[in-house]
């Protein structure tokens, strides 16, 4: 084992003080989490209503300072309902990256819709205001109904940028490209919770944001999503769609268009209630972490991924920038057989199968990224 491999192992180890297995990102439940399970439990409110469903969804509005937050069951069913309320048709075309997880364009395609992928900023690894610019001033045309590919006659009726890891896409420029060009912007803002842009928090700048709950991001629902938004009439909406497109009624069944049964439990909206009361503890203990992973690999010569100016990242997921795909590999397969999970960034989406004929631009940094970034252990230390 290299010299690199043996104190990096040791640093973790020494971090997590552990000499088990050592996770990627494990959930930390040290509040309030049995308390308000055992509640429920003795309540029997266990299923889609119940006050804590209630609670989360006036918490998440008030931490991602929004005027509406609505419950759903993961964070995919959060980005499809909102492209879908954003005004995402059959047909139609929505903008995103290729450097992201695969949820964010099956959201699109589960709308009928075909992706876009344009080349990602390589400072934030999120999607590029300027790839954006360059594609719409060659291919786009703006129509009284909206925005148009000038390639394909189709209809652009949304923006999808993801907030790669917790660090923030260049949301100014972005904004004003898309008001530009009359496109929605709907942030996938599943693994930024916390996150923050000029002091403001991630999921408020869009029409709508959307936010992932899964076991392994900062707070958890076990599963479990978030549609927020400063539109109380598309908020309104994605509740609606969310729970069957049920009209309010005391006890009978009166549906008015196909709906969605994407309710969260009210078991797991209090599990998610407990660990937000955590969130902002564990936020700090995240940065303090990141703090010393950046001094202890700039000792090795390698260099860590870091907010950009003006923005506060969660460091959700830590990453490295290893010198190219070889060391990446290297580092990658020494450290899992360590016992310290490491992982390589996604593949690009347009290069699995069922995006592969999707229209794509140069793709230059997230062609870089791919081969270089390496994601760290970076659960939250509780000392």
């Amino acid at each position: 084992m290299s010299d690199l491999i043996k104190s990096t192992v040791q640093f973790f180890r020494d971090s997590y003080k552990t000499n088990e297995f050592i996770p990627l990102h494990e959930p930390r439940f040290v509040g309030n989490e049995k308390k308000y399970l055992i509640d429920t439990i003795d309540s029997t409110f266990v299923s889609s209503v119940g006050p804590y469903v209630d609670k989360f969804e006036e918490h998440i509005a008030e931490i991602s300072e929004t005027k509406k937050g609505v419950a759903v069951v993961n964070g995919t069913a959060a980005l499809q309902v909102a492209l879908q309320i954003a005004g995402v048709n059959k047909g139609d075309e929505v903008i995103t990256q290729a450097l992201t997880f695969v949820a964010t364009v099956n959201a699109i395609k589960y709308n009928q819709a075909e992706p876009i992928f344009l080349d990602v900023d390589y400072d934030t690894m999120g999607l590029s205001p300027k790839s954006v610019e360059d594609f719409l001033t060659e291919h786009g045309e703006v129509r009284e109904d909206g925005c148009y590919n000038q390639l394909t006659n189709k209809r652009i009726s949304a923006c999808l940028p993801m907030h790669t890891f917790g660090f923030l896409v260049h949301l100014n420029e972005l904004l004003e490209v898309c008001q530009k060009w009359k496109i929605p912007v709907v942030e996938d803002a599943a693994e930024s919770l916390g996150s923050t842009y000029f002091g403001k928090s991630t999921g408020s700048f869009g029409q709508l944001g959307a936010f992932s709950f899964n076991g392994n991001k900062i707070v958890t629902a076990g599963g479990g999503g978030a549609i927020v938004s400063n539109d109380l009439t598309m908020a309104n909406r994605a509740k609606h769609l969310t729970t069957t497109a049920k009209k309010d009624h005391a006890y009978e069944f009166n549906h008015d268009e196909i709906g969605y049964n994407f309710r969260m439990p009210n078991i797991n909206a209090a599990l998610i209630f407990a660990q937000l009361e955590q969130l902002d503890n564990f936020i700090e203990s995240k940065r303090e972490q990141a703090a010393r992973c950046f001094e202890f690999f700039k000792s090795l010569g390698i260099q860590m991924r870091r907010e950009n100016a003006n923005t506060r990242a969660n460091y959700w997921l830590m990453c490295l920038e290893l010198d190219d795909i070889l060391l990446r590999d290297d580092f990658l397969d020494k450290m899992n057989k360590a016992g310290v999970m490491t992982r390589p960034i996604w593949k690009l989406m347009y290069k699995l199968p069922m995006y592969s004929d999707c229209y794509r631009d140069h793709q230059t940094n997230a062609e870089l990224l791919e081969q270089r970034i390496v994601n760290i252990p970076s659960s939250v230390i509780i000392e």
